[in-house]
């Protein structure tokens, strides 16, 4: 059991633990931390989002930061170091083996989740594999949703965590403008 008050601490030596703490957790997690778990990190009065902002703060000159993604939060290398560490490291490219086929129904998810085949074969103009849904499944970029409330129940889709890790966003309402990339001529509708 760790000691989350620290009450032995002066004040701005707790506040620095604690951050040290979530810095921690987040660095050893490979996927974004929920919020509760890291309020277990700390004192029952310590303000989680303030502790958030500080560690982001002090992390502003390194090739690092913290962000939210979903309801947790992660590390995510900044993205002008991206090509920097696909050089040097043995890491590839998280997307890769993404076709521009899984991307464009990755985004038709994103944007009209939760979504069936169904739905998905008006948008596209015929039938979705479910070779292609199974390997976005097994990548973790999507997972079954509600089941549909028609007949038959049909299984719809959503995006993950993951999905949302991938492609640096916080949540979907990141996602960029539908109408704005239909104006520009940039989903081909």
């Amino acid at each position: 059991m760790i000691d989350r008050e620290l009450a032995d601490l002066p004040p701005e030596l707790r506040w620095r633990e604690w951050m040290r703490r979530i810095e921690a957790v987040l660095f050893a997690s490979l996927t974004p931390v929920p919020r509760v778990d890291l309020a277990r990190m700390v004192g029952q009065g310590a303000a989680l989002d303030l502790l958030l902002e500080d560690l982001a703060a002090e992390l502003a000159d390194r090739p690092y930061e913290v962000v939210r993604v979903g309801d947790g939060w992660m590390l995510r290398i900044r993205p002008a170091y991206g090509a920097v560490i696909r050089a040097a490291a043995d890491v590839g490219d998280r997307e890769s083996g993404l076709t521009e086929g899984d991307l464009a129904v990755l985004a038709a998810i994103a944007y009209h989740q939760p979504i069936t085949r169904d739905g998905l074969k008006d948008i596209f103009g015929h039938e979705i594999s479910r070779d292609l849904i199974g390997r976005l499944a097994a990548r973790e970029l999507i997972a079954p949703g509600p089941r549909a409330p028609r007949r038959g129940a049909p299984y719809t889709y959503v995006t993950t965590p993951r999905f949302l890790a991938a492609f640096g966003l916080a949540d979907l309402r990141d996602l960029p403008d539908a109408e704005a990339l239909r104006n520009a001529g940039l989903t081909g509708e």
